[in-house]
């Protein structure tokens, strides 16, 4: 099968480093800067579950090597509309889009473009960055990559059978899900509440709950995110809630949303798709969230004044 990962950067560049590595065919597909940099230097991975320097292979067009069996978009969502541009001339007829964005909005984007029938579900659990020099640095002790069929129950496609095996292959935990929405849904309700929370208290989790009221605020905005995904069919369960509380509970612990990590290096957010949508789903259900509201203003200031900055050094 042939794979296609959209950028080699922390989630593309670690997944497809390793579906490479395992002897699955993967292009990346990549700006001309990465590709002379992975050209000259290779793809470098620092991880705890082996190092590497990969020879792979790039494109700088979607229509270079195609059509591919399975398209990995790994992009933030503010980079959708262009991901969306640069693969279309990369499907076939059977090319399988598997997104992992965060939270549910990239799903109609998705669909209005390609058609449902070729987009999937997926969801990424992995602390990876992309250092200044080109490096891909996974911190975790997990790498989990999920995917499925968005309606329960439906047996997987080809491509999909083909690609499960690629990833365990690969080592990478996860692999098909049988219910893919939730499992992203899941996730949303841990993200919504680490990221609103972390960014909105410019701090880990472990420093918020060492305030009076951080623990208090931390589980209001689970329960916010809880009655969100419960309003929309999604609710989670106990145990993937203990598995929410786990990460954004764990007392002592630097882990913080990436979309902190981006504000605070004064770079674009995904303020909408991560935690304004959760907002507006809210609304439509008529459920109080004062945790995200206030979450939400917060980011929404930083861009508008960003916006401001940016466009006041042009003139």
């Amino acid at each position: 099968m042939k794979v296609l990962v959209l950028g080699a950067g922390a989630l593309g560049g670690y997944f497809g480093g390793r579906l490479h590595q395992a002897g699955t065919d993967v292009t990346f597909l990549v700006r001309a800067a990465r590709a002379e940099k992975l050209k000259t230097e290779g793809l470098r991975i620092k991880s705890a579950k082996g190092d590497a320097v990969l020879t792979v292979k790039t494109v700088g067009d979607g229509a270079q090597g195609g059509p591919y069996d399975v398209v990995l978009l790994s992009c933030k969502a503010y980079d959708l509309g262009s991901a969306m541009d640069v693969v279309a001339p990369a499907m076939g007829t059977q090319t399988t889009i598997v997104p992992v964005l965060n939270g549910i909005k990239h799903l109609d984007q998705l669909d209005a473009r390609f058609g449902a029938e070729r987009i999937v579900g997926g969801v990424a659990r992995i602390g990876a960055t992309l250092t200044p020099d080109g490096t891909v640095v996974h911190s975790s002790p997990f790498t989990v990559l999920s995917f499925g069929e968005r309606e329960k129950g439906r047996s997987l496609r080809p491509s999909l059978v083909a690609f499960a095996e690629a990833v365990k292959q690969a080592g990478i935990d996860g692999g098909p899900h049988p219910d893919i929405i939730q499992d992203m849904w899941d996730k949303w309700v841990m993200l919504g509440t680490l990221a609103s929370m972390t960014c909105a208290l410019r701090g880990p989790v472990g420093d918020i709950l060492e305030a009076v009221d951080g623990e208090a605020l931390i589980r209001e905005t689970i329960e916010e995110c809880r009655k969100v995904a419960a309003a929309a069919g999604h609710e989670p369960s106990g145990k993937a809630i203990k598995m929410v509380e786990s990460i954004v509970l764990a007392r002592g612990s630097l882990f913080a949303a990436s979309l902190l990590h981006d504000l605070e290096r004064g770079g674009r957010i995904e303020a909408d798709h991560i935690i304004g949508d959760l907002l507006a789903r809210a609304r439509a259900a008529n459920i109080a969230t004062p945790n995200l509201r206030f979450a939400y203003a917060h980011l929404q200031t930083y861009e508008r004044r960003r916006t401001r900055e940016a466009l006041s050094s042009l003139v």
